[in-house]
């Protein structure tokens, strides 16, 4: 059995505490708990700050030199860039999902190829929805219709214009589209070109990869192809039109053409080893712009044949085609997700000591990426549909009733998300006793002698404990939901057979067709609900940091990782953070000091990665305090191929288990990351990482203290920079970072 006795260093030298805050967006002021700061290093997006000399208590615990690290405007930015990700949520989730991945799975080529080609029918169908509404209800439909363009000089201008020239002017408003999503695909928000590090890898484990992982080169293939297959998908929607009334040696040349850009883009995005590498690669780059610039060209040709054929082209209805299209696409997100959960389920990864539904982030993240991105196209063409309805009918009406695979689409939306709730009801109903008990038990074992006066704060302890432990459930629950989008999208496929969602309803199940209809309608609404929410959120979580302790958890996650799956997703503020902080560390070593790594949740995950990538003559001055970290019982959840136990078990060995990890069960965030430490509770672990975690009491006590008039408050996964538990794991590791003094002869 390995020594328990952490091992001291041999070199001397003063300490340096370094600190990283999680995703609270807190000043540096705050992360060191001292007024007067100023920077040291870094710029205004990501900077090192420490106490300003002069003023009073400007040194930490036992005289160390106290330094924060401030990243929160990494992954926000502007507010205009953090509602434009509030519109990308859908890439920024199906991005995550490829990280999800099992640390065993049976073929990562298998499971990287089926994320990267769900990702490309995200991108399908974001150019579908703007098609839908620009060519299909305005181009097809509303200008062929009188009683449409009636009062709306905006459009009837072009009304009596030939129908292959209102097809071609329209088709530029998906083509702007698609310009917008390269546009921010392709501007990152900050410049990482001053912080790459060797691409020799330190450590074995994949965490150690974020960060040193160069993803310009492929995300700048995987955005040549995206932008292809968007342009070939609005290309294959104008030729499907028109070859439904006419046919030329022309039209097949360029629906062939069409097809052959499709194959391709599926093909690299798929087979071709090289796009995965992090270093420029002439052969596959140039194949990449080459098919971009063919895509781009295709489309002018495109657009110029529909314009300018004088074949007659068929009245009323649907854009020709354009139904078909969307529902293929529905069709193929779910056999898709189905073959990614049958690929986990067949060989899941371990590293899962806590999770019963082990590795099933992958799946569920994804379904929940293509149910977003099938609501939020939906929402845009029914929403479109009905403000171009006139006399305030219904949307139903022959000129612009939806395609059919939308209205499915918004129905199995709705009954997907009425049905988690219920469920999500039930089960925060069922379990409540069970944790009030758990609860119940802890808050007894640690306020044993707490007066009858305080029976209604130890009330609130217990209901703060347990609504902590309903994180456990959220996994099962999230199993379900996802389950059920995926029930959702396969109602596409009614749409393709022509079945309306009221007749049948009423025919199998009897729910009157009005009621179906009002139902759609609801779903409609409730679709731009979650729009608007996640819009205010997003101005919210730029604007106030309260608030972006609530939704930064996701939004931050979703950000951490590398874009290797859709390149439209937000860009990784990790590519800069972690080599930033590692170049830091290093240099601070360099000059003889000793340094102390504090990471709060978030920061903690960042700092587990740094640690990953130092060598060992840096890591052996080195020591780490985590508190409200996330890393055990979140992310070996989620990312088991990257956070599993043995890669814990290295950061510990590389700082020789000078490291040490607080948590508290009043956190919904955090928790322990290798033994709880309860009391009255026996644990099995032994070694030295069995003294990595310290459970900490809150709150401090449940009555006031003699000097107040309220008891402590309940702090849950706020900081602890400023408790005594905090000071009392600074010393520890300090003197563990200091040389043992020589014996006098």
């Amino acid at each position: 059995m390995a020594d328990a006795t952490p091992t001291r260093p041999a070199t001397s030298g003063s300490i340096v505490e370094l600190r990283v805050h999680g995703v609270s967006g807190a000043g540096a002021d705050q992360v060191l708990d001292r007024p007067h700061v100023h920077q040291v290093a870094g710029d205004r997006s990501g900077g090192f700050y420490r106490p300003r000399p002069g003023y009073p208590d400007s040194t930490g615990t036992d005289g160390v030199t106290l330094e924060a690290y401030r990243w929160s405007d990494l992954p926000s930015g502007t507010a205009v860039r953090t509602l434009s990700l509030v519109f990308l949520l859908p890439f920024m989730l199906c991005n995550v999902a490829l990280w999800m991945r099992p640390a065993n799975t049976a073929s990562k080529s298998g499971f990287m190829a089926l994320c990267r080609v769900l990702a490309l029918t995200l991108t399908m169908l974001y150019v579908l929805s703007i098609v839908g509404v620009a060519l299909d209800l305005i181009a097809w439909r509303c200008m062929g219709t009188p009683a449409c363009l009636a009062g709306r000089s905006w459009l009837s201008w072009l009304g009596g214009r030939p129908t292959g020239l209102r097809l071609a002017l329209l088709a530029l408003v998906p083509v702007a589209a698609i310009g917008l999503v390269w546009r921010l695909g392709s501007r990152p928000s900050h410049s990482f070109d001053a912080f790459r590090t060797p691409s020799t890898p330190v450590s074995k484990h994949r965490l150690s990869a974020v960060g040193q992982w160069d993803g310009a080169p492929l995300v700048g293939r995987l955005r040549s192809v995206h932008v292809a297959a968007a342009f070939a998908t609005l290309d294959g929607s104008l030729l499907a039109a028109r070859a439904s009334q006419h046919s030329s040696w022309t039209m097949a040349i360029l629906l062939t053409a069409t097809g052959a850009v499709l194959l391709t883009c599926l093909v690299m995005v798929t087979i071709v080893p090289s796009i995965d590498r992090p270093d420029p690669s002439p052969r596959v780059d140039t194949l990449s712009r080459t098919l971009r610039t063919l895509a781009c060209g295709l489309t002018i040709l495109v657009i110029v044949h529909i314009a300018i054929s004088p074949a007659p082209w068929p009245q009323g209805g649907v854009l020709p085609g354009y139904s078909a299209i969307v529902a293929w696409v529905f069709v193929s997100q779910t056999v898709l997700v189905v073959a990614l959960a049958a690929l986990v389920l067949w060989r899941r990864g371990g590293g899962q000591r806590r999770a019963p539904l082990r590795a099933l982030g992958a799946p569920v993240f994804i379904t929940i990426a293509a149910e977003l991105a099938v609501a939020f196209s939906a929402e845009l063409v029914y929403r479109g549909a009905d403000l171009l309805d006139r006399n305030g009918t219904t949307a139903d009406s022959l000129e612009t009733s939806p395609p059919l695979a939308y209205k499915w689409a918004i129905f199995g939306f709705f009954l997907a998300v009425v049905t988690a709730l219920l469920i999500a009801g039930l089960v925060t109903r069922l379990t409540r006793p069970g944790r009030r008990r758990a609860a119940r038990a802890i808050v007894a074992a640690d306020f044993p002698d707490a007066p009858p006066s305080a029976a209604s704060r130890l009330r609130r302890v217990e209901q703060a404990v347990a609504r902590a432990r309903f994180t456990e459930r959220l996994e099962p629950l999230s199993v379900v939901y996802a389950g059920l989008a995926a029930l959702g999208l396969s109602t596409s496929v009614l749409g393709l057979l022509q079945l309306l969602p009221g007749d049948e309803a009423q025919r199998y199940v009897g729910i009157p067709e009005s009621m179906v209809d009002f139902l759609i309608g609801f779903g409609s609404y409730l679709i731009a609900a979650v729009v608007l929410g996640l819009v205010i959120g997003g101005i919210f979580a730029y604007r106030t940091a309260g608030f972006r302790r609530y939704v930064g958890v996701l939004w931050d996650l979703g950000t951490f990782w590398p874009r290797a799956a859709h390149p439209f997703a937000p860009p990784c503020y990790a590519e800069r953070a972690v080599p930033e902080l590692a170049k830091r560390v290093s240099y601070l070593v360099e000059q003889g000091h000793g340094v102390l790594l504090a990471g709060h949740s978030h920061g903690s995950v960042l700092l587990a990665a740094t640690v990953l990538q130092l060598p060992t003559r840096i890591t052996d001055r080195v020591a780490l305090l985590t508190y409200g970290s996330p890393l055990g019982r979140l992310y070996s959840r989620l990312f088991p191929a990257y956070t599993d136990d043995p890669a814990l078990r290295e950061i510990g060995e590389r700082v020789g288990w000078r490291w040490l990890n607080l948590w508290r069960d009043t956190d919904p965030i955090g928790g322990w990351i290798f033994a709880s430490h309860r009391p009255g509770r026996a644990e099995k672990l032994t070694g030295p990482a069995a003294t990595v975690d310290r459970r900490l009491v809150d709150p401090a006590d449940v009555v006031p203290a003699p000097s107040d008039s309220v008891p402590p408050p309940i702090l849950g996964h706020w900081p602890c920079e400023s408790q005594d538990d905090f000071t009392e794991a600074e010393r520890d590791l300090i003197a563990r970072l200091r040389p043992a003094p020589r014996a006098r002869d």
